[in-house]
């Protein structure tokens, strides 16, 4: 399995509602996808304000295998979807944290 986490720096005057708007068009995306076994979206719940690094919100998808996660990669709906993502966020892709772990 391949957890993938994808933490987001919004900028400050950002509303939660234009958050949440950009954030669950991924339910669409992953919805009609084979191999995607959960999705879950929140914000940062952390404690540890000072290496949270302004990462306040973000997403994990877990993919039943690295097949599945690479056809999401390069879905359509998920490039649309990582284009609103980038403009959104604080820098660009600067303002994005990917990290993919395996999970046995």
């Amino acid at each position: 399995m391949i957890r993938h986490h994808v933490f987001v720096r919004f900028p400050a005057d950002t509303d939660d509602a234009a958050i949440d708007q950009v954030l669950d068009g991924l339910h669409d995306v992953c919805r009609p996808l084979e191999g995607v076994l959960e999705l879950r979206i929140g914000a940062n719940v952390s404690p540890e304000d000072p290496v949270v690094h302004g990462f306040r919100h973000g997403f994990v998808i877990d993919f039943a295998t690295e097949t599945d996660r690479d056809a999401y990669l390069v879905d359509q709906a998920h490039r649309a979807f990582g284009d609103r993502l980038v403009a959104a966020a604080l820098g660009g892709t600067d303002g994005i944290l990917v990290f993919d772990l395996a999970i046995d």
